[in-house]
């Protein structure tokens, strides 16, 4: 990373700052309250180094998807509202349209304002990444600095556009996340097992074909481990999984078994229908899973190798749920999992992805994780190609 610039390794004073944040937080289902701001608290420390150096901050982050209009559910005011919780001496103010906004708002921020523009992705020159609509965006700055590594791997207007515009430098957060993600590239320490859950192949297959070049072991589970199961002539009753997919599957698990990485998949589940809360599970070997069932979590002998495993490791790399967690039924494998690599002191673990955090915010000793990252894909990408769009844009 020696080719960028982060805000700590220069003097950055007294200047106006457009610092693109990642607030993309979980919402509840309802849009009114947010259901984990973890990703606002992770770019507090960032804000603050800037405050405390006389500079004036302008926030763009999105939320959601609004695809280049305006949906009110997605505005960025219930972050502002969260933002006053963690600065309450500032006054957070949101500019609803900054292409329409008058130059004396700019002019006149005083050093107490925070200004947040409004969701870039209501504008279509975000994704288009439109150097026209970048331009206005950066024209209220001196200096941009990139803190939202979980968007870096977009080449979005906010993201890449204004860093080739303004004199641009890498947030706190961005250099943890870079920091330790290289760390577990360049020199794990061994044994390295990955965890890698999720429903689609598609998402994961460059970073399971990295994890065969890099991890001694490589553990597959949620709808993920169903392809590969049947990939080897298993039947996974009614469960998910991509018939499409499994000539690559195999071709991974030849890859892997030449590389002498150990590949663990389920060797017994929990069955049952996702959508029934009413009634328990049942268990039984994966050869054995009744037609009508789907395969929704692992069973208690899988989750006894996996533990044996996660126990011995030095690096652990967790990404993707490896079971249906948001019913209750479902979700002992992927506390096993979490509360396994939490008990291991003596590894670097590293978790990220959308849908893991969601499955681990509520739990105690998060502190014994080594790094959360803030990246769902940003954090696979990083992991198969040791960089982002996002990050070579501040390259000088």
């Amino acid at each position: 990373m020696s080719d960028i610039k982060f805000i700590d390794d220069v003097e950055i004073e007294g200047k106006t700052i457009l610092l693109r944040a990642d607030f993309n937080v979980s919402m509840n289902p309802n849009y009114l309250t947010i259901a984990d701001d973890a990703r606002i608290r992770q770019v507090i420390p960032t804000i603050n180094y800037l405050l405390k150096r006389n500079n004036k901050l302008i926030l763009a982050s999105h939320l959601g998807r609004p695809k280049g209009e305006r949906v009110p559910k997605f505005s960025l005011q219930i972050v502002c509202n969260q933002l006053k919780e963690y600065l309450p001496e500032y006054n957070i103010i949101l500019i609803d349209d900054f292409l329409t906004e008058p130059e004396s708002t700019f002019k006149n921020q005083k050093p107490d304002d925070i200004f947040v523009y409004e969701n870039t992705r209501f504008y279509p020159g975000e994704k288009k990444n439109d150097p026209e609509f970048a331009k206005k965006m950066a024209v209220h700055a001196d200096i941009f600095v990139n803190d939202a590594f979980g968007v870096s791997h977009r080449a979005d207007a906010s993201v890449v556009g204004v860093a080739h515009i303004l004199p641009s430098y890498g947030g706190l957060l961005l250099k943890k996340e870079t920091e330790m993600l290289s760390m577990v590239l360049k020199k794990p320490e061994k044994p390295f097992v990955a965890v890698i859950g999720g429903a689609k192949i598609e998402t994961k297959i460059k970073v399971l074909d990295r994890m065969m070049e890099l991890a001694d072991s490589l553990i597959i589970g949620g709808a993920l481990a169903n392809t590969f199961l049947y990939a080897q002539g298993i039947d996974v009753g009614a469960s998910l999984f991509e018939k499409d997919k499994t000539d690559l599957a195999q071709k991974l698990l030849f890859k892997a078994a030449q590389n002498n990485t150990t590949v663990i998949l389920p060797s017994d589940c929990v069955v049952g229908n996702a959508q029934e809360l009413e009634h328990g599970s049942m268990v039984c070997k994966v050869s054995e899973v009744p037609k009508d069932k789907q395969i929704l979590d692992i069973g208690p002998e899988t989750t006894a190798r996996i533990g044996s495993i996660i126990a011995k490791a030095k690096t652990i790399v967790w990404n993707g749920p490896v079971g249906y967690f948001e019913n209750i039924h479902y979700r002992q494998g992927t506390d096993f999992m979490y509360y396994a690599i939490t008990n291991n002191d003596d590894a670097v673990s590293i978790v990220g992805g959308g849908d893991t955090l969601a499955a681990i915010s509520k739990k105690e000793y998060l502190d014994k994780l080594t790094h959360i990252s803030t990246g769902g894909g940003a954090m696979l990408e990083y992991i198969e190609k040791g960089t982002l769009p996002g990050i070579e844009a501040l390259k000088k």
